[in-house]
């Protein structure tokens, strides 16, 4: 299933190069392109979107007020705030009005590209019918949204001996109460 994605975004420049991201990660369209505020409640309205990229700094409004607005009209589309707003009262606010990521401008591709990735997978999680199993899966649903991609592993280690090896650890008391060891230093030396 196409996830379509609606930009909002009122430098063309960068609303271009949206839309050009968009496009190039597998399983995402773009559902259309705009520059105001009024433009993204509009197309909202219309329907045929389920994830807005808001750029929060707008000319015709904030794009906190468009969020404030879409959910006062009922609609549930989701939302990933793509803005250089770096003032945590507004993460606050974001978070408070639905904005389910939050991506800091200037961003590359592989971020972008990372985070619709992510909210790909939160939704084909949270769309599968019946009620969650319990608190975990709810914990794991919603650290999909959040949860940077894991960094590479050692090499020679694969994903299995990692969880292998925790999972031995984890079962044996002496796994769990071991510590690193701190390098004995020498006289005279930094430590």
């Amino acid at each position: 299933m196409t996830i379509r994605v609606l930009v909002v975004e009122d430098d063309p420049v960068a609303a271009e190069a949206h839309r050009t991201y968009v496009e190039r990660v597998a399983g995402f369209e773009v559902a259309g392109v705009v520059h105001s505020g009024a433009a993204a409640l509009r197309a909202c309205e219309r329907g045929g979107v389920d994830v807005v990229l808001l750029d929060l700094y707008l000319p015709d409004t904030h794009g906190l007020r468009v969020c404030r607005a879409l959910r006062a009209a009922g609609n549930d589309v989701d939302v990933i705030a793509v803005t250089s707003a770096r003032d945590l009262a507004v993460v606050r606010a974001a978070v408070s009005v639905g904005v389910v990521q939050y991506l800091l401008k200037p961003f590359t591709f592989a971020s972008l590209r990372d985070r619709l990735d992510r909210y790909a997978r939160f939704r084909e999680q949270a769309g599968r019918p019946g009620e969650a199993a319990g608190q975990a899966e709810v914990d794991g649903m919603l650290a999909t949204l959040r949860t940077p991609a894991r960094r590479s592993l050692p090499k020679g280690m694969s994903g299995e001996t990692l969880q292998a090896i925790t999972g031995a650890l984890a079962a044996s008391p002496e796994g769990r109460a071991c510590r690193p060891r701190r390098r004995p230093t020498s006289p005279g030396s930094r430590g």
